[in-house]
C-alpha cells in the first residue's frame, strides 16, 4: 500500500509542477524516477520516454502507467497515471471556472508569453539531457538529422517519423548482426 502512494505522489508532484507537455517533464522525471527514486535507469528513461511518444494518448500519463505498471503492477499503473493527471484536472477546473474573467488582462497575457519562453528552455534541456542516450553512434546521427530535415521541411504526420526512425533503426541492427556489426 505504501508504495501505491509513493507512486502517486512522486507523479502527483511532476503533474503539478511541471507545464507544457510531456517534453517540459523530461528533467523533472529524471529526477524523480531516476535520480531520487531509481524505479528507472537513465537509459531505461530514454526507452520509455520513445514508447510513450510513438502510443496514443499523453507522454507523462503512458509514462506513468509504465513505470507504475513495473514496480507495481496493473495497479500500480493505475495510482501513478491517478498522480500524473490529478494536479491537471484540480488546476484546469479551477482556470475553466475564472480564465474567462482575466483572459484580456495584460498582465496575464505577459504571463503566458513568459510561460511559453520557459516551457521552449525546458524542451531545450531535456533535448540536452536525452542527447547522449539517444545519440549513440554516426547511424544515429544520420537518423537524427534525415527525421530533423524531414519534420522541418514537410508536414509528414510525427507517427510517420517515428515509424520510419524505427523502421530504419531495425534495417541497420539487422544489417549490422548480418555483416558481425560493421554497419
Amino acid at each position: 500500500m505504501r508504495l501505491y502512494l509513493r507512486l502517486f505522489l512522486s507523479f502527483a508532484y511532476i503533474g503539478a509542477f511541471t507545464f507544457g507537455g510531456g517534453y517540459s517533464m523530461l528533467p523533472m522525471f529524471q529526477r524523480v524516477l531516476v535520480e531520487k527514486n531509481g524505479w528507472l535507469t537513465k537509459d531505461e528513461m530514454t526507452e520509455l520516454f520513445s514508447i510513450s511518444q510513438c502510443l496514443p494518448g499523453l507522454i507523462a500519463t503512458n509514462s506513468a502507467v509504465f513505470v507504475g505498471h513495473k514496480q507495481k503492477g496493473a495497479l500500480g499503473g493505475v495510482s501513478a497515471a491517478l498522480g500524473v493527471v490529478f494536479p491537471s484536472v484540480v488546476i484546469i477546473t479551477l482556470l475553466a471556472a475564472f480564465f474567462a474573467n482575466f483572459a484580456d488582462i495584460p498582465i496575464v497575457q505577459r504571463a503566458f508569453v513568459g510561460v511559453r519562453v520557459c516551457v521552449s528552455v525546458l524542451i531545450i534541456n531535456a533535448v540536452i539531457k536525452l542527447w547522449g542516450n539517444a545519440i549513440a553512434d554516426r547511424i544515429a546521427i544520420i537518423i537524427f538529422a534525415a527525421v530533423l530535415l524531414v519534420s522541418v521541411f514537410t508536414n509528414l504526420p510525427v507517427a510517420v517519423l517515428i515509424a520510419a526512425a524505427g523502421l530504419c533503426g531495425i534495417a541497420i541492427s539487422a544489417l549490422r548482426k548480418r555483416k558481425g556489426g560493421a554497419v
